[in-house]
Parts: structure tokens; sequence; C-alpha cells
């Protein structure tokens, strides 16, 4: 409140907050707060992927800004972050903001909030040292508890797998799981060790999205970050599961020696801490890149390994998976029949537990087989 009191002509202040529903609260509670009164808040979103020249942006929209009479205006810009990106060098956007620095105090003569998560602040920092030198304030507000909680719910503890979800809402929990992260692991800090799990669990589900969206080497980016943590712990369960998607990113690439390599080892740990469940998700990963390469009789067996193991334990619904893969092996064999009792099995299991979304999938499998 003292900054944007203060604050006149071409100002400079940056606001960290993580989360939307947060940014939210600020903004209105700045609008509603009797000591702004005199105070024109206007909220320029640039959700832009590829926006570079922030400065012509900013000059074409207050073009359009119907000035208050008697009052300050203040811009409050968001969504900035978006062009600012996760990774990389160099961000144009931040490029831009170096080289035309000068051109703000004339043709943006107000004061500027930028609203930013905390990892969109550290390379701004970084790739646009020249502009963040002139900031004039620096805020830091701490993630509501029911904020904090919600996000959990929606990516941690959901049991709805992100490859279900329509493209918008996988990004909505992208974006979740990277504020989650800023939270346990705020850039260029050590995380707490009270903290590690829940890093490690956030990573894992980062590169499990990214997996989803078929970009294997940013989701590797996490996954390699997820497994040094995960040997701190050590979490053995989590370890074998990360050691898994890290095999599944090489198998994007069709790197089979890789892919081989990282599900063998995730076998040999589950071996060793005698886990039969992690053992039996082992087998059926390395099934499923057998199957890749096409070494049809290798993945037969360990499809019939993971089987016997999920039938062992009463897992029905983990079995149907592997009932829709041998279904694949045999129709690859050019075996229909059994390729045929094979996916039925798995429709019959998918829709006992009410699995639209497989009994959908399994069902196009068995309309595809020839009569």
């Amino acid at each position: 409140m003292t900054f944007v009191d203060f604050a006149e002509k071409f100002t400079l202040g940056f606001i960290e907050i993580n989360f939307t529903p947060d940014i939210d609260l600020l903004i209105a509670g700045l609008q509603q707060n009797p000591q702004c009164e005199e105070i024109q808040f206007v909220v320029l979103d640039f959700p832009e992927k590829n926006l570079r020249f922030l400065r012509d942006e900013l000059v074409q929209q207050l073009a359009k800004i119907t000035k208050e009479t008697n009052k300050k205006l203040v811009l409050l810009i968001r969504n900035l972050e978006k062009s600012i990106g996760v990774f990389g060098d160099y961000p144009p956007v931040l490029q831009d903001l170096n080289f035309v620095r000068d051109s703000y105090r004339k043709t943006v003569p107000h004061p500027l909030l930028f609203i930013l998560p905390d990892y969109a602040i550290s390379r701004l920092a970084k790739f646009a040292p020249d502009f963040w030198a002139w900031k004039s304030g620096l805020f830091r507000f701490k993630t509501t508890e029911v904020t904090r909680d919600t996000a959990i719910a929606n990516t941690l503890n959901t049991d709805i797998n992100i490859e279900r979800l329509p493209t918008l809402e996988q990004q909505e929990r992208i974006d979740l799981l990277h504020s989650l992260l800023m939270e346990y692991h705020p850039t260029g800090e050590i995380p707490r060790p009270e903290h590690l799990r829940n890093c490690c669990n956030i990573l894992n589900e980062l590169g499990k999205a990214y997996l989803s969206q078929h970009k294997p080497i940013k989701a590797r980016e996490y996954l390699e970050k997820a497994g040094k943590i995960a040997k701190q712990f050590p979490d053995y369960s989590l370890q074998i599961e990360v050691i898994n998607q890290l095999g599944k990113s090489y198998q994007q690439q069709r790197q089979f020696e890789s892919t081989n390599n990282y599900h063998q080892q995730a076998l040999d740990i589950a071996k060793k801490q005698k886990n039969r469940r992690a053992v039996a998700n082992s087998l059926f990963d390395l099934g499923n890149v057998s199957l890749d390469m096409r070494q049809f009789h290798q993945a037969r067996d360990y499809y019939q390994q993971a089987l016997e193991i999920l039938i062992e334990f009463g897992d029905r619904y983990s079995s149907a998976s592997t009932y829709g893969q041998l279904g694949l092996f045999a129709q690859a064999q050019e075996n229909y029949a059994e390729a045929r009792a094979n996916l039925q099995t798995a429709l019959e299991i998918y829709v006992e537990y009410q699995d639209e979304y497989m009994a959908t999938v399994t069902r196009e499998n068995l309309e595809g087989l020839p009569e």
C-alpha cells in the first residue's frame, strides 16, 4: 500500500505469488481497499507464450484505457511468466526488456507492478538485470493454506490420470505442479529435509505429465531430479516408479537399450526389496518395450509373469491392462482369436470397475480386429 501510495510516474515493482487464486485475492484486496480510492488499478494480461515486445504491447493497451479523473493509474501486469518460461536461455521477452528499458520512462509513465511466480522473477533478474535494477519494491506473499491444500488435492492426491484430461486441464495441472514445486523448493534454495518427499512426488508427477504430452526430454529434466532426491529417503517404491518413468522417456525416443536398462534396474530393486507389485509393474513395462522391439516371445513372457503376480494378489483391475497388452501381442502375431479373448477379458474388467475411458479404448481395439 505504501509503495502504491508513493509511486509516481514510471516506477517498477514486483509481486511474487505462486498460485493464481492468490493473485485474484490480492487484486481484489487492492481494488476494494478504502486507502486506494484515488488509485485506478488496471490489470493487463499477457498470456501469449511467444510474446517478445512487451513495451509495444503496453503502449497499445494504454491507448485503450479510459483514464479516470483525479486518479493515479497503476498497472498490474500478470501472466508474463508464460513468455518467460521455466527453462532455456535468454527468453526473447526479457532480452527486449533490457534493450528498450530507457524508453519506458517516456512511453509508460505509470507505476508498474509485475505479478509473477518465484521462478519467473528469478529468470527476469538473471536475464534482464538492467531492467531488474530499476525495481523500487519486491513483495513476496505467502501462499494461503487453502490454496496449497486445493493444489495438492488436484495433483498429488487425485486418482484421475493426466492422460485422460483434455489439453486445457492437463496444462492447468502442470501449472499447479510447478506452483507447488516452488512452495517446497524455492529457486536458488535447498529444499528443507521435511519437504524432500513432497519435492520428489511433484517432480515425478511433472515428469509423468510431460510424458503424457510426449515431451520426453522435458520429462527427464524433472525425473532425474526426482531420482536424486528419492535416493535420500530412501523410499524404494517411489524410487522404482521414477526409474520406470525414466525408462519410458527413452522409450518415447525409441532408445530401447536405455529403456531396458532403466526398467531392469527398477526390476532388480523391486526384487531385492521383495516388492511383488513393483516387480509386476516393471515386468509389464519390460513387456511393452519388447513389444515395441517386436521381440514377441520375450514380450509375452514378461506379460505372463506380471499377470501371475497380479492374480496372486487378487488385483483384478490392474490385470486388465496386462490382458489388453496380451491382446495387442496376439494381434501382432495375427492370432486374432487369442487377441479377441484377451481384449474381451480386459473390457469386462474395465466395465466392472466403471472405467469408461479404458473401456472405450479397448472396444476400439476389439473393433479393429479382423473378423
